[in-house]
C-alpha cells in the first residue's frame, strides 16, 4: 500500500504474519512553548500508525532550526517534549537528522507493525456503519485566535491538551472490534476533507448529524467574527462539491467541519452496535468527548449530508 491512494501511512508486507507501517510528518510551530510543541508534534507524527491499527514501534527525529535567530535551549525543550510523547507511546528514538533552516520546524518519520490482514483503509465504509469520531473540533480555530490574543487561557489550554493526546488509547481500544471497516485521522483537511476521502469514488455517502460533532463551544463566536485559519477556507473550496447542508444546521458549525485540525482524532466506520460498545468503553477509559456523529448511508452516493 502506497501512494496509489490517499490512505494514512504506507504499508509494506514482510511475511504472511507481519508488515510494517511507514508514515511520515512534520509543521512549525502552533503554540508557544516548545516542550508542548515537541509533545503535539509526535502526537501527530504517531497518529497515522494509530489509524491504520498498527503500533508505533521506532522513530526518528526530522528537526529544521535557524541556529543563528533562535537559542539552542529551545532545540533541546523541542527534543525533550518529543522524546517525552515517545516514552508515553513506547516508541524508540532510533536516530534522527537536522539541517539549519530559517523556520523551526519538527516531526518525525515513524516506523510501526501491524499483521497484513488487520490493516485498517480509510477507505470500505458500509452502508449502515455508525461514525465515531474520538477528539473534538476547532484546534485550528483557536490557534488562528491565539495569535490574535483573542482565546482565553482556559480555552487554548483544553486545546493544547486535546493535540498533545495520543490517539494510543482509542485505537487500541478500536482495535478490539473485528469490524472496523474503514478509519482515518482528522487533521489537516478537516473533518469534512477527511470524511470526503473516505466516500470518494465508492457507492456510499454519508450522513453526519452537526449537533452530535463534539467540538469546543467557545469558538462559535470566532467563527461568527471571521476568525479562521486560512487552511479552512481551501478546505472548503476543495471538498464543498461533495458537501449537502440542510436548512436546520447552523452555517457556523459547517466552517468548524472544514476546520484544519493539529493532532485530530480518529473518525472510525463500524456497525452501529459495536459503535455504540466502543464509544462506551472510550468514554469508561477517559476520552469523554467520543461521540457518534453519523452514518453511512447509500444515499446520496458520493456526498456528504450535514443535518
Amino acid at each position: 500500500m502506497g501512494i496509489e491512494n490517499t490512505d494514512d501511512a504506507g504499508v509494506y508486507k514482510l511475511r504472511d504474519d507481519l508488515a510494517i507501517i511507514q508514515t511520515l510528518d512534520f509543521f512549525t510551530p502552533i503554540v508557544d512553548d516548545p516542550f508542548t510543541f515537541g509533545q503535539i508534534a509526535v502526537a501527530n507524527s504517531l497518529s497515522d500508525v494509530y489509524a491504520m491499527g498498527g503500533k508505533p514501534l521506532t522513530a526518528m527525529n526530522i528537526i529544521c532550526f535557524p541556529i543563528n535567530k533562535m537559542d539552542i535551549s529551545i532545540l533541546r525543550e523541542v527534543l525533550l517534549g518529543g522524546l517525552d510523547k515517545m516514552r508515553e507511546a513506547g516508541v524508540l528514538l532510533v536516530g534522527g537528522h537536522s539541517v539549519e533552516d530559517d523556520e523551526l520546524k519538527y516531526g518525525l518519520s515513524v516506523t510501526g507493525t501491524i499483521h497484513p490482514d488487520r490493516v485498517l483503509l480509510n477507505r470500505g465504509a458500509r452502508a449502515g456503519d455508525a461514525l465515531v469520531l474520538t477528539k473534538p473540533l476547532g484546534t485550528g480555530i483557536i490557534n488562528t485566535a491565539l495569535k490574535g490574543n483573542m482565546a482565553g487561557d482556559d480555552l487554548v489550554a483544553q486545546s493544547i491538551r486535546c493535540m498533545a493526546e495520543l490517539n494510543k488509547k482509542a485505537a487500541d481500544l478500536m482495535i478490539e472490534y473485528s469490524n472496523i471497516h474503514a478509519c482515518t485521522d482528522v487533521t489537516g483537511f478537516g473533518l469534512l476533507g477527511h470524511a470526503s476521502e473516505m466516500i470518494e469514488g465508492t457507492d456510499v455517502g454519508m450522513v453526519i448529524h452537526s449537533s452530535s460533532v463534539p467540538v469546543f463551544h467557545e469558538i462559535q463566536a470566532f467563527v461568527e467574527m471571521g476568525i479562521m485559519p486560512g487552511g479552512l477556507n481551501r478546505n472548503r473550496k476543495f471538498r464543498m462539491d461533495m458537501i449537502e447542508v440542510g436548512p436546520d444546521c447552523p452555517e457556523w458549525i459547517v466552517d468548524v467541519l472544514f476546520d484544519p485540525q493539529t493532532s485530530g482524532g480518529l473518525l472510525i466506520s463500524l456497525p452501529l452496535k459495536e459503535a455504540e460498545d466502543l464509544v462506551k468503553r472510550m468514554h469508561d477509559d477517559g476520552l469523554e468527548k467520543a461521540s457518534i456523529i453519523g452514518e453511512v448511508v447509500t444515499k446520496p452516493k458520493g456526498k456528504i449530508l450535514i443535518l
